[in-house]
């Protein structure tokens, strides 16, 4: 497994959460990356200097959402 950071767009990311099924809708993911009042975002896009469109790691992604999951399991009554 290789640590070259994949950057992917909007798009591509909700294609990546639907496969790991998290299914989110476009205005969703556009929320998620938009900026509140406070200057933050939901999930880490940032604009690519190049194109000028959001972007995030693949892997900062799948990451967060793992993250998340194993708080979820550890939080849970068993």
């Amino acid at each position: 497994m290789s640590n070259i950071p994949c950057y992917i767009n909007l798009r591509q990311a909700r294609l990546i959460l639907s496969d790991m099924g998290v299914a989110l809708s476009d205005r969703q993911m556009k929320r998620a990356a938009e900026m509140s009042a406070q200057g933050k975002r939901k999930l880490p896009f940032f604009i690519d200097p190049i194109d000028g469109k959001l972007k995030i790691e693949k892997g900062t992604l799948v990451k967060i959402y793992r993250e998340l999951q194993v708080d979820a399991e550890n939080n849970s009554i068993s």
